[in-house]
Formats: C-alpha cells, structure tokens, sequence
C-alpha cells in the first residue's frame, strides 16, 4: 500500500500556471519555427521563441481585468522557475545560475517590452524587431516577415478570447504552417 503521507496535491493555481507554461513551451517547440521560418535551433533561438511567445500571452493578460495581471505575474515566476530548473539540468553550476537567471530575465522583459512596442507601431516596426532579436540582428528577410505574420495572428488569436477562455483551455497558439509567407516587409 502506497501512503499518501507527505504529498501534497497541486492547487488550482499551480495546475493551471503549469498547463499555461506547457502550452507556450508546445508553442515555441513548434519545427516550424526552426525549419521554415529559420529561427535558429539554438538555445538562445529557443530562448528568443519562448520570450516571444510568452510575452504575446502576458501582454494579453497585463490587459485584462483582475485577475489577469495577477495570472500574469504568476505565469512570468512559474517560467523562470522552470528556466532555472532547466539551466541546472543542463549542467549549468550552481554558482553561475544566479548571473545566467538575471540575464534572462532582463533579456526577457526587454523582448516583451520591444515586440509590445513594435506591434501597436505596425508591421515594418515588428519585422524590424524581430529581426534583431530572433535573427540575431540580420536584415529583416523572408523568416523575420513570416515571424510577424505569426505574431500578429497569435496577438490577434489571444484578443479573441476572454480572459477565462483563456485560463480554461489551451492558448489559441494558430499553426505556424497556416502563416502565409509575404514578399517584403
């Protein structure tokens, strides 16, 4: 017999932060993104698409009403938890994680800040950001204005539901293969 002693069961809020983090980590695993789109399958690309990608769902949720802000602060914790959970399993020293988190996270909120900013200036001014960012400031070309197409699908995608869709099924993430490559920025 297997006693119980000990373990605790998950809150609600745990749950539905951990499902929330796993459907942005479902998101930035998407191959297209590193096949089609040429991000780089790196993990600074992946850090870059996880920055992206979360950052669409807390600028949702810093718009919403309470709880949404809340929800958001939680949500921003609960991924660094598990980025420091991941630098550590990587092999990254103890000593070293502290510096490495604090980078990240500046890293992080200067992404979500810049595309927040780049998406009520237009697409050009998002292509622009993207390139810098994910493509690591190469001219902006086919991958970073097929990225933007992505994003505003996704910002578009996150407006159309409530905020309790939102935290009662899984984010509205669109298929990157349904984004249509455009010409120029």
């Amino acid at each position: 017999m297997v006693f119980p002693f000990g373990r605790r069961r998950p809150s609600p809020g745990r749950v539905l932060l951990d499902r929330l983090h796993a459907d942005i980590v479902g998101a930035v695993r998407q191959p297209e993104f590193y096949l089609a789109y040429g991000v780089p399958d790196t993990f600074e690309g992946r850090f870059e698409m996880l920055a992206l990608q979360a950052g669409l769902v807390l600028r949702r949720f810093n718009a919403a009403a309470p709880p949404g802000p809340d929800v958001a602060q939680d949500l921003v914790d609960t991924i660094f938890a598990h980025l420091d959970a991941d630098l550590r399993e990587a092999g990254v020293g103890d000593i070293t994680v502290p510096k490495r988190m604090k980078r990240l996270c500046e890293a992080f909120l200067g992404r979500s800040a810049a595309y927040d900013a780049a998406l009520k200036q237009g697409h050009a001014a998002l292509v622009d950001a993207l390139a810098r960012n994910v493509y690591g400031g190469q001219a902006p070309g086919s991958g970073a204005v097929r990225l933007a197409g992505y994003v505003e699908a996704t910002d578009a995608a996150l407006d159309a539901v409530p905020l309790e869709g939102c935290l009662a099924a899984p984010l509205p993430f669109p298929d990157p293969r349904s984004i249509p490559l455009r010409t120029a920025p």
